[in-house]
């Protein structure tokens, strides 16, 4: 008993000590984690997690070993080929036919595409050759010619010196030492292969260097690989055989893409063993292209990086530079120039939230004032508005001098003459305040964004110039833009690694000259992966191309892209209701419904006035406000007016509050719109989804209507030459009499025209009118074209048309006994035109008529209208 009593005593004595040591180590956490709580609380966990995770460069290459030359291809040798390619596809929705369309199209080479069948298109114009290069999708389209065609194709190739691309993919049945038709060439079929070479030696590299080995396992399990039996095969690239274990692999170099030098029948060909998913045959194949036209499809290979970091004292405290990060920034810089001369990170500043972070990320701030003639800086926005959100151009002027006032008092330099818009609010779609605001604060001459035209993938963005202002597509880094991704994803790095080595990033610099990257602050701090993003895809091209690699400011990179793309200086305005993140940062005075549904196209003098008169009748259509210059026309697609921009567009559409249904039928005519050549792509740019209406009469009486129509308005040339001057002038007339000519004449090309209009808008959405008809029966004409617009209810025309014969034509009924007709200009009587004049038209417009036939018939029309038929009627036969 005495044992068990000391024996309870003592573990009641322990007892109230062991409650102690649990509640002293209770307290100890939870100050533990109230302090840990409060000095991070600024700090969000994801950038605790990243600021652990800094990922460096590990790409190594033998760049300065001097294994790699770069051949040019060019020749002194008078050439008879255009610098065009011809593509072969088995289909039109091919996969790879579809690659090599878009890979010709990012390095903006021609081309033409055909469905391989038993016929060949025209090769040759007179004495010259259509195409520098012909590419089959699949060679065994080529290989398998009937007689008749490969002779003809293999005669163009050897008189015009035309090379042959041809791709091989794997086949349903594997094939083992299987002879390639005709040549002297054996294939192995349906392959896994892995660590692909270039051979050094090969004439054809160009873009590509050599002397590197492409780790891992190439894509796909379909390959050929080439086996040659004559010295005229020269192997291109080399893989291994990825199809056994690691013991028994066969470690025998496969030639995956060869050269055939024309030894064996006067031909040159490139022949690949698999598609263009494999991003070094990319490469190879503009290279092959090169080399097979002599270098008229050459590629520059200049290759211009500038990399802008915006929101530089903007952001969230935890996530903004701190000093070490600066110096980080600072000793990338430093070996990035090394291998781009001439690099700087270009900052984009915003004064307001200038030592907005913590003590640690203000003196982040600091040290990038102290250093700030290390780099190139640019203006963002005060206090980072989206400049689309201000309406009034003094308060958007006012933040601006803020921001340039904050800029002198650091001793930031104003001179740069480019600025970049937060979110790319105001850029496009365009909101003209900004561009006023910018030259007149700032003198901006330069800027660029990502979203005109918003398309993906970044290599397909274009520039354009507006109120003077040089616009440049812009790269967007989105894998590590949100460099959450790398630790929340599986898979996050290698996807990041992938893009960087011979993906996405990689292959945009490859395909364009001159690339503007935006990144943000944020990429710099934490786990700094901007800095190992450009500083890795940079050493990766370097590895494996030729590429020279430089940078300059945006100004003298505005004026080389327009130099050497002088048509994108003409913007073509999209529709911002088409993409959510546009109707973001569209100015909130603007609407979607504000843009026409229809548009009367014209052409002129054929009753178009007349149309647009009827049209306005109609309770539920209405029609853009007047122009001051153009009265009811705004001619917007087919002149200057274009360059004024959307917004001047827009206004002419102002909101109608009382009726919704007339905002539903809103419609514009412009009769000139009809022939000019910009005018389908344009239109349907902006409204793809509109309808068109035009009108056709007999060309040769429109065209002698223009010339009457000139007379009336006192023109010299119509008042001192006869109808039949005009139209019969030549070439050596003077231009003066060439122009009237010309605006008697070409409008009445019909079929040209609509055919141009075709290749933009679907035979659906065009309605074409009788223009004799709308004269003599408007209101069954008004009944079709009301169906065809879709509009309800019907509106019943005859109570509101009345023909007048003093007039000769309908007119608007106002009351029982009078109605409201077109001016005095309308509707006038000439003198018949004269018979030499009428024949001589009848000619002219012969081939153009018939084709009108075909194309009515094509489109569905039951009948050929009767003026037609007059206009054809000394050509039919009896």
């Amino acid at each position: 008993m005495e044992e068990r009593a000391q024996l309870l005593g003592t573990r009641r004595g322990r007892g109230p000590l062991t409650l102690r040591r649990a509640l002293f180590i209770l307290l100890a956490l939870s100050i533990f984690s109230i302090s840990y709580s409060l000095f991070y609380l600024s700090y969000p966990l994801t950038s605790l997690i990243r600021r652990e995770w800094r990922p460096e460069p590990s790409i190594r290459c033998q760049v300065l070993t001097g294994l790699a030359k770069s051949h040019d291809h060019s020749t002194s040798a008078r050439l008879r080929i255009d610098p065009k390619v011809l593509v072969f596809v088995e289909t039109t929705y091919s996969r790879l036919g579809r690659d090599i369309a878009e890979l010709l199209v990012y390095n903006r080479i021609k081309y033409k595409v055909e469905v391989a069948t038993k016929s060949l298109p025209v090769l040759t114009n007179l004495d010259k050759g259509r195409y520098g290069v012909i590419v089959f999708e699949n060679l065994h389209k080529y290989l398998q010619m009937d007689k008749w065609n490969r002779e003809l194709l293999d005669k163009y190739c050897r008189e015009y010196s035309v090379g042959i691309i041809g791709f091989l993919l794997g086949t349903e049945e594997r094939q083992v030492h299987a002879q390639l038709r005709g040549l002297p060439l054996f294939v192995h079929t349906n392959l896994r292969l892995r660590d692909a070479a270039l051979n050094a030696g090969s004439p054809i590299l160009r873009l590509t260097r050599a002397g590197e080995t492409a780790w891992g396992t190439l894509p796909g399990e379909d390959w050929t690989v080439f086996s040659p039996n004559h010295s005229t095969y020269e192997p291109l690239a080399w893989a291994i055989n990825n199809s056994y274990n690691e013991e028994g692999r066969n470690k025998t170099p496969l030639v995956t893409a060869i050269q055939d030098h024309g030894g064996f029948d006067g031909i040159q060909r490139v022949m690949f063993g698999s598609g263009l998913k494999f991003w070094l045959h990319r490469l190879l194949f503009l290279d092959a292209l090169s080399y097979l036209s002599h270098g008229q499809l050459s590629i520059s290979l200049e290759r211009y990086i500038l990399v802008d970091v915006d929101d530089i004292f903007v952001g969230e405290r935890g996530t903004r530079l701190r000093r070490e990060d600066v110096i980080a920034l600072l000793s990338t810089q430093q070996r990035i120039q090394e291998m781009v001369p001439g690099f700087k990170f270009n900052l984009g500043f915003s004064g307001k939230y200038f030592h907005h972070g913590t003590s640690e990320e203000n003196l982040g701030d600091d040290m990038l004032l102290e250093n700030l003639d290390k780099f190139t800086w640019f203006s963002h926005m005060w206090n980072h508005q989206q400049p689309h959100l201000y309406e009034n151009q003094t308060q958007l002027e006012y933040d601006m001098t803020l921001n340039r006032n904050f800029a002198k008092e650091h001793g930031i330099p104003v001179d740069s003459g480019y600025s970049v818009a937060p979110h790319h609010s105001g850029v496009y779609p365009v909101h003209e305040l900004l561009y006023s605001a910018w030259r007149h604060v700032w003198g901006i001459r330069v800027t660029s964004t990502e979203e005109y035209p918003h398309l993906r993938p970044a290599r397909l963005r274009r520039g354009f110039i507006h109120r003077g202002i040089m616009v440049l597509p812009r790269q967007t880094c989105g894998l590590f833009t949100h460099t959450i991704l790398i630790d929340r994803y599986p898979g996050g790095r290698q996807k990041l690694d992938e893009s960087i080595q011979g993906g996405e990033l990689f292959q945009t610099v490859v395909y364009n000259p001159i690339n503007i990257f935006m990144s943000h602050m944020s990429n710099y701090g934490n786990d700094r992966l901007a800095l190992y993003t450009f500083e890795s895809v940079i050493k990766f091209l370097r590895c494996w191309t030729n590429l020279k690699l430089l940078s300059a400011p945006p100004l003298t990179l505005a004026e080389k892209y327009f130099s050497l793309y002088p048509e994108e200086a003409d913007p073509v305005w999209g529709n911002p209701c088409h993409d959510p993140r546009h109707i973001k940062i569209w100015s909130h005075n603007k609407t979607c419904e504000q843009l026409p549904r229809f548009l009367v196209i014209g052409p002129q003098k054929t009753g178009t006035t007349a149309l647009y008169t009827f049209l306005l009748i109609h309770p539920n259509i209405s029609s853009n406000i007047n122009s001051p210059e153009t009265y009811e026309e705004i001619q917007f697609f087919n002149g200057r007016n274009y360059y004024r921009g959307l917004s001047w567009y827009m206004d002419f559409f102002p909101i109608v509050k009382n009726n919704s249904a007339q905002y539903r039928n809103s419609f514009e005519k412009s009769a000139t719109y009809f022939d000019g050549e910009l005018v389908p792509k344009r239109a349907h740019a902006l409204l793809p989804q509109a309808k068109l209406v035009t009108i056709l009469i007999s060309p040769a009486k429109r065209a002698y209507s223009w010339y009457q129509h000139m007379r009336v308005h006192k023109d010299p040339i119509a008042l001192n030459y006869s109808f039949y001057d005009v139209i019969s002038a030549t070439d050596t007339a003077p231009k003066v009499l060439r122009d009237l000519r010309n605006r008697c004449l070409n409008p009445g090309k019909y079929s040209q025209h609509l055919e141009r209009w075709l290749q933009y808008y679907s035979p659906q959405q065009l309605h074409i009118i009788d223009g004799e008809q709308l004269r003599s029966n408007p209101i069954e004409v008004m009944d079709h074209l009301q169906k065809f617009l879709k509009i309800t209810p019907l509106y019943d025309y005859s109570s509101h048309l009345r023909y007048d014969i003093k007039k000769g034509f309908f007119c608007q009924v106002m009351s029982h006994d009078r109605t409201k007709c077109l001016g005095k200009s309308k509707g006038r009587t000439y003198p018949q035109m004269e018979e030499r004049a009428y024949k001589l038209l009848q000619r002219y417009y012969l081939s153009h008529n018939t084709a009108l036939v075909k194309l009515l018939k094509r489109l569905g029309l039951r009948s050929v209208p009767q003026w037609l038929k007059e206009d054809l009627s000394d050509f039919l036969p009896a």
